[in-house]
């Protein structure tokens, strides 16, 4: 079942008016909660104890859970609308979020960090088919772009916020005071969705939609290997980057509030390199930059850990984001645009699904490689791999511009 946005006649003016501004805010209201536990690592292991290979772990319940909760969610958005659907998504991340906070064992602290990722999951596959439709086809990357904002600013702010408050009330009280003002948001976003959204009219053309494929003709090649690249790569990215904060503790000697503020710089290329990436993309090609962005981030890891003091990782910190920050909405807008209507959401669920699992499931491998043999064959053996794949997926992908 799709939805379809009411939107006025001039799609600039869209850009920055109606629903749009709407949406950036529910993604960053979405990733306020979501964006705690890398910055509050340090504080978590310290109070449980946990080595690399342990803390890893903290990150990937929530991780694998986020990934899958992603495949029924994209399914069900296809078929029951995706106003319910992003709804949880906001609402369940906050009440998950909240008991996260009151957890005083590690076990609870898992179960409910898992149960926030797989709430959290109906969101991401629900939003950007709506996002489109506010806009012309020529310009879905920008909006797309502008849309990653709002995550961009949550991750940005989520750290400094969050160790503000944990300073005075611990790590738990981080996920407590945030959970409350995003089930409020969550539960305004619904209403204001109800008075907007319409059902398209069951024309000829829709039923013709519904037979067909995932994929129109011809695309389902290109899409799987643009979609594993990306996915790919961002979970190689989320994996090593998810011990920076750590590695900022036990090699500068950083306090743990200060290492977990310090991962902001990663995350304030998101309030401006999203729109940029999503303009590029509607001019040069989704492919040629989502080959450029994975290339980089091999050597970008590579030089973490040779890092001679802490002006250089703030210089890889907003390298790495730039890279996250335009992989983002060039892949949204390339899945959307290779996709049929009708299953956009479920094929973006199984794109989210990727970026999600491999990252859950790398986070404890990289720990486990820490512990064992440091952090700087760590990140060298996960650089080359992705200078690897990415090699081989833009031979494939040769001379494919969208």
């Amino acid at each position: 079942m799709n939805i379809e946005l009411s939107s006025p006649p001039s799609s600039k003016k869209l850009l920055f008016t109606g629903l749009l501004p709407f949406f950036v805010m529910a993604h960053f209201v979405h990733h306020l909660l979501t964006a705690l536990p890398i910055p509050l690592l340090p504080m978590i292991r310290s109070d449980f104890g946990l080595d690399y290979t342990q803390s890893g772990w903290v990150i990937s319940a929530f991780n694998l859970a986020y990934g899958i909760g992603q495949l029924p969610a994209g399914w069900l958005a296809d078929r029951i609308g995706p106003r319910i659907l992003i709804t949880v998504g906001i609402c369940g991340v906050a009440l998950a979020g909240f008991f996260v906070g009151l957890s005083q064992t590690f076990t609870l602290m898992i179960f409910f960090l898992a149960l926030m990722g797989f709430l959290g999951g109906g969101y991401h596959p629900s939003s950007p088919p709506l996002i489109s439709s506010l806009v012309e086809p020529r310009m879905q990357g920008q909006a797309l772009g502008l849309h990653v904002i709002g995550g961009g600013a949550s991750y940005f702010l989520a750290p400094l916020i969050a160790t503000a408050i944990a300073a005075a009330f611990g790590w738990r009280g981080s996920f407590i005071g945030l959970a409350v003002p995003t089930v409020l948001f969550g539960l305004f976003f619904y209403i204001l969705l109800g008075r907007k959204t319409s059902p398209p009219p069951n024309t000829g053309k829709t039923k013709a939609m519904a037979k067909e494929g995932p994929f129109p003709t011809g695309q389902a090649r290109n899409l799987t290997i643009f979609i594993f690249l990306s996915t790919f790569t961002g979970a190689v990215i989320f994996s090593t980057i998810s011990f920076i904060p750590l590695f900022l503790v036990d090699h500068f000697a950083f306090s743990k509030a200060k290492a977990g503020a310090w991962f902001a710089f990663l995350y304030s290329a998101g309030l401006w390199v999203g729109p940029i990436g999503g303009y590029l993309s509607d001019r040069w090609g989704r492919v040629p930059l989502i080959l450029l962005v994975c290339f980089l981030a091999g050597p970008i890891i590579y030089f973490f850990p040779l890092a001679p003091g802490p002006a250089t990782i703030v210089l890889l910190l907003l390298l790495i984001g730039i890279v996250i920050y335009v992989r983002m909405p060039v892949s949204e807008s390339y899945i959307i645009k290779k996709t049929s209507p009708h299953n956009r959401s479920t094929i973006l669920g199984l794109y989210f699904f990727g970026s999600m699992e491999g990252g859950g499931l790398l986070t404890p491998v990289v720990g486990h490689l820490i512990d064992h043999y440091g952090f700087t064959v760590s990140f060298t053996v996960a650089g080359a791999v992705l200078v690897g794949v990415t090699l081989i997926c833009g031979f494939l992908l040769w001379g494919s511009r969208d």
